[in-house]
This record gives C-alpha cells, structure tokens and sequence, in this order.
C-alpha cells in the first residue's frame, strides 16, 4: 500500500544487515576504534537502508558535563602530581573541571572506571595515566565511545602521550658505563608495564651489550614502585655480588631505598657505586650525594593529553594522536 508507514530503521538492522555487533555500530557513529572492514560493512548498510540517527541520539552525545574523568594509578606520586597539574590548567582554560579516580595500582579499578565513566554520561572525556596495559584494559579501549586520551604507554587504540623511556634508560647507562662500571645491577619494575618496565630494561641491556658487558640475569632484580623496594632489591644485589658497582634503578623512589641500604652497607657513593634513578623528582635532590637522573616533562606532558583531548571535544573525527615526550639527562654525585 502506498500509505503504509515504513518501520524506522534501528542501529539493530545495520548491525544485523552489516554482519557486525550494536556496539560496533554505535563505535562507528562516535568515531571509536573498528576495523576497516566493520567500517566499510556499516558505511554499506546505512547506504542501503537510508538511515539517519534520531536527533535525540545526537543531542545526547552533544550533551554536555563539562567535567573530564582523570584515572590516576596513585595519589602520592609526584609524577602523577605534576602531570596532573598540566592536566587540569590546561582543561581549566576552557572551562572544564576533573574527577580524579585513584586506582592504587589496581588494573581492575582502572577497568572499572574506564567502564563507569564510559558508561554512566557523567563526563565529557577521559585522561587515563595508565600503568599496565592487559588485554581487558584493551578489550574496554576498543568500546569507548567518550573520546580518551592515555598518558604514560603507548597505544594503537587511542590517542596517547607517552615519555622516552628506553633511550632515556640507555643514556643513563651510557654514564654508568663510560665511569668504567662492569658490575652493573638493576632494580626495575614488572615487563608488564611495557614503559617503566620493558622499555626501561630494553634501554639499560642494550647498552650493556653494545658495551660488551655481560648480562646477569641474576643481577635483574624486580619490585615496586616503592623506597622499600628499591632498599629490599638492593639488599639483594649486595647478597649476590658482594662487589656490585653501579645499580641502575628505574624510579628516583628505587634509587633512594637502594641508596640507604648501600650507606648501611658501609658503600661509599659513587667512589664504590655508581647509582641512577629516573624521574628528577625532589627526593632525587635532596639525598647524599644527589642522584643523577633523567628529568621528564611531566607537567608539559599533562598538558599536551588535555590539547589532544580538547581538540577532540572540538571535532569527534579528529584523527589519532601519539606523541612521545624528551627528556634531560640531570649529571649530580651518585655516578
């Protein structure tokens, strides 16, 4: 019949007509991350049906919170402080305010409010300082239709600032190797966080192999972000050899728990061993001797995740985003 009103055309049927999920289809519309092939699926079936989204879909991802979601591994870390300072000068120039979740290094809360922010409308965006990347952290990535900036890893999947963490690391070795260390130990953190973990331990073996330096497997120590950590470790490497020379420490934090167990030990800085950390954050200044160290840019990193975000509050097809931060190398007294 001429007058029988048509059946609306739902995000269902171009799902169901484009052989892909709901959710895959609501990505496309808010321009998250799918296939090329999902794309060209979807972007085929809305041809075919003559779909267009209601207005009320469209005022609903127009609304407006003006509040930014900031998910933090630890509220008492300096690095985390002062990227969050850039982080909320740079939001507060355009009017917007944050919400902080602390997750206390849990990659379950981190999931957890990755889900609740992208779920529950209450913000426009989300800033994640993100620590360990698993395949669910990855799984939920993948279904973010709130726009996402991470700071600290590098991703394929959203937009991201990250930091030099390998060269950093191996300029630092540099050092330890041109003052004629060849007892080097290490003190890192797990090689599931693929920055302050695997790239900094890439960084520091590299050097050592190109420096004809034997890798100890049995001088790699692993532990937490923590002093004791660092004291704990380097009580170990101390246990194991005796004579060790230099230990290259992935945190400031770690330097300066290994360096109160070296002083225990009756080790005398750097005249025995040599010492670095990485982060330039105040403890580093404040030990005896002061700890040379690599100086990241963590205010200025803070500060370009929030541009990255706020242009794409601006315009949702703006494309993906990786920019990696420099760094300085501080020269003080431990090496």
């Amino acid at each position: 019949m001429d007058n029988e009103i048509k059946k609306p055309v739902k995000i269902g049927d171009i799902a169901e007509k484009a052989g892909v999920s709901s959710a895959t289809v609501s990505r496309y519309f808010n321009n998250g991350y799918i296939s090329q092939k999902a794309r060209d699926a979807i972007s085929k079936a809305i041809e075919e049906t003559g779909y267009v989204p209601s207005q009320q879909a469209r005022n609903l991802r127009m609304k407006k919170t003006m509040l930014i979601g900031v998910i933090i591994p630890k509220i008492d870390s300096e690095a985390v402080s002062r990227e969050v300072d850039g982080i909320t000068t740079m939001l507060a120039t355009s009017g917007y305010e944050t919400l902080l979740a602390n997750t206390s290094n849990d990659p379950q809360k981190e999931i957890d409010y990755l889900n609740i922010f992208n779920n529950n409308n209450n913000v426009d965006g989300i800033i994640f300082i993100a620590t360990l990347i698993t395949e669910k952290h990855k799984e939920v990535l993948k279904e973010l239709h709130v726009p996402l900036v991470m700071v600290g890893q590098k991703s394929k999947l959203v937009s991201c600032v990250y930091h030099d963490d390998q060269l950093a690391a191996a300029a630092l070795t540099k050092k330890l190797i041109a003052a004629k260390r060849k007892k080097i130990g290490f003190i890192g953190v797990t090689k599931d966080d693929a920055a302050a973990g695997l790239a900094r331990f890439k960084g520091f073996t590299g050097e050592l192999k190109k420096a004809g330096i034997p890798v100890r497997e049995e001088l790699m120590m692993e532990g937490a972000f923590t002093l004791e950590s660092g004291y704990e470790n380097a009580g170990r490497l101390l246990e194991i050899e005796p004579e060790i020379d230099a230990i290259f420490c992935a945190t400031d934090m770690i330097a300066a728990g290994a360096m109160k167990r070296l002083h225990e030990a009756g080790k005398k800085i750097p005249e025995e061993v040599s010492i670095t950390g990485i982060g330039d954050t105040k403890v580093s200044k404040v030990l005896t001797p002061s700890l040379t160290t690599a100086h990241y840019y963590y205010r200025n990193c803070g500060m370009e995740a929030a541009k990255i975000l706020l242009d794409k509050l601006k315009d949702e097809y703006s494309p993906l985003k990786s920019v990696k931060m420099g760094y300085e190398i501080v020269e003080n007294g431990s090496v």
